[in-house]
């Protein structure tokens, strides 16, 4: 018995958009992205190299931009990894459990998204600044938390921490519950279910999440300068030293600045394209 299979359509069969459409809009896109993202970066590394590479290195090796540079990296990796631990936690709770509250939950978690950053710093200063409500607690015990890394680390910490969070839900949601419940009657404790069972299962996705919600840590601007006092050598981080050395007309210096972040942000790029590439892989095949 002979079965006719239909005949795949191409991409090319299925176009409807005359010719002359099709690339008015491919140029547009190219026109809209070479002036508003390739231009941009093309004028930050002129600048950061006006005066010569010997310029620029020495512009990355100012003890104040060496103390932004490792501000920065550490504000990243600390505010990274308290919201990998919450990420992962709250998107196992959503995606695995239902409880009351649920819904209230997730709305918080996209609160960051709603609130502008300058607001939310402004509530730390609130809470925790001399006239703040903890304020006459924390000066009497000598604690500092603004104008100081803490403070910077959790004014970062609140605007990224959606990131991982919001990567896991809809990934842990899709895969179910089967094989944790699978291996859990097999014997398998809680724990190593969780770390043997859960945590394969969403590598790339917690690699991804991690990825955005650093790229955002280094490149926050609006809640860290509330809350960093501007403190030169000390609570300045990149963003921050970029505005001061230009108010200050120091050019090369603050695009030099400005093309190390750019760098890491190319970077990040190159490697979010990696890890959707993985997250694609991962996915279950629709059934037609």
């Amino acid at each position: 018995m002979v079965i006719n299979r239909p005949k795949s359509t191409s991409a090319h069969e299925i176009r409807t958009e005359p010719f002359l459409v099709r690339w008015t809009l491919i140029t547009i896109a190219i026109l809209f992205l070479t002036i508003f993202v390739v231009l941009p970066l093309v004028v930050v590394f002129t600048e950061a190299f006006s005066r010569g590479v010997g310029a620029y290195f020495s512009a990355l090796s100012d003890p104040e931009a060496l103390s932004a540079i490792r501000l920065t990296l550490t504000v990243a990796a600390i505010s990274v990894g308290l919201n990998l631990v919450f990420g992962v936690i709250a998107a196992w709770a959503i995606a695995k459990f239902e409880f009351r509250g649920k819904v209230f939950l997730i709305t918080l978690i996209d609160l960051p998204f709603s609130v502008s950053p300058v607001i939310s710093g402004l509530v730390f200063v609130l809470l925790f600044g001399a006239q703040g409500f903890f304020g006459t607690w924390l000066q009497s015990h000598g604690i500092q938390i603004l104008f100081a890394v803490p403070g910077i680390v959790l004014a970062t910490t609140f605007v990224t921490f959606p990131f991982v969070a919001r990567e896991l839900i809809p990934l842990m949601q899709e895969q179910g519950t089967q094989e944790e419940e699978a291996a859990i009657s097999l014997g398998a404790s809680g724990l190593r279910t969780f770390l043997r069972v859960t945590i394969p299962n969403i590598k790339w996705g917690i690699l991804y999440g991690v990825l955005l919600c650093n790229a955002r840590a280094m490149g926050e601007f609006g809640a860290v300068s509330v809350v960093s006092g501007h403190i030169r050598g000390e609570t300045n981080t990149m963003p921050l030293l970029v505005e001061i050395l230009y108010n200050e007309y120091q050019f090369v210096a603050s695009f030099a600045i400005a093309s190390l972040l750019a760098f890491l942000a190319l970077v990040t790029l190159i490697v979010k394209t990696v890890l959707e590439s993985h997250l694609e892989e991962g996915q279950p095949a629709s059934d037609d």
